[in-house]
């Protein structure tokens, strides 16, 4: 009998215990604790370093390179361009949309907005011909070229435009600042890489001719970057990315000649600050 009393007392306890457990109310994950299946958007501006580059120009009636020739950007500060659709393209910018295809990893497309603009009255190093020399200002007694707006004008101000795929990964820092609710609050940190195509608007006057000035596929580009994102109430954020890479453009439009082009290739830093949202459909 005492056996039969025990067994019916751990049994009800046993059943007991199963059913509180069924019927105690699970905690949700929070939505920042998962990304596979999220679709992100961000839009912001950058500024831009370039390393010295050799232009070959090529033509029907000249042939020459100039050496280690400087450039920069062309900022134009925080202001409502940013966000005015009518003139978005003006500032440099950058736009990305992408997806997670699990909770730490992610593939985007974007468009990387640069501008890339020639440092003009420099002295360089050239070698090759052209027609006419002296004719322009440019020649000088050291045997280099100055570089006279009647001589040359080369910028990418329309832009330099780098349309590219990156794959990226992305990891929750925010136990490490003590963070616990990441839904109004997460810390992460992302880096990846990205290829891409360059389709620059070149504003482009050599030796007096007229310029081309409309996009052309020119090249192609390699990338990698390093952010930080700080996300707000979930669905927000606002990003901040140091981003380098490799650009080579062998067929740059120069002139409405079809047989005039350059070709140039250089390294490129971006400091970059976007802001997005991060949603599920």
């Amino acid at each position: 009998m005492k056996k039969i009393i025990l067994f019916s007392i751990i049994s009800f306890c046993s059943f007991s215990e199963t059913l509180m457990a069924q019927d105690a109310p699970t905690t949700p994950d929070k939505y920042t604790a998962h990304n596979k299946g999220k679709f992100y958007v961000y839009w912001g501006g950058n500024r831009e370093s370039f390393t010295k580059s050799d232009i070959h120009f090529t033509g029907a009636d000249y042939d020459f390179t100039l050496y280690d020739v400087v450039a920069h950007d062309k900022p134009k500060g925080w202001q409502i361009d940013y966000v005015n659709p009518g003139r978005m393209t003006i500032p440099q910018t950058n736009f990305r949309i992408g997806y997670f295809i699990n909770d730490h990893y992610n593939i985007s497309i974007g468009l990387d907005h640069m501008k890339y603009v020639m440092f003009q009255d420099r002295a360089v190093d050239y070698s090759g011909y052209y027609p006419n020399p002296g004719s322009y200002n440019e020649q000088l007694p050291n045997g280099q070229i100055l570089l006279t707006e009647d001589f040359l004008k080369f910028e990418h101000t329309d832009g330099l435009n780098y349309i590219n795929s990156e794959f990226c990964r992305v990891d929750d820092i925010s136990k490490l600042f003590n963070i616990r609710n990441t839904d109004k609050f997460q810390m992460n940190i992302t880096e990846g890489a990205g290829a891409g195509i360059l389709l620059p608007k070149t504003n482009a006057t050599l030796l007096g001719k007229e310029r081309h000035d409309d996009f052309h596929v020119s090249g192609y580009g390699v990338s990698a970057k390093v952010g930080l994102n700080f996300t707000f109430f979930k669905y927000f954020f606002m990003q901040a990315e140091l981003k380098g890479g490799y650009i080579n453009m062998p067929d740059i439009r120069t002139t409405h000649d079809p047989a005039d082009k350059a070709s140039q290739h250089f390294l490129f830093l971006q400091r970059i600050i976007v802001f997005g949202g991060v949603f599920r459909v």
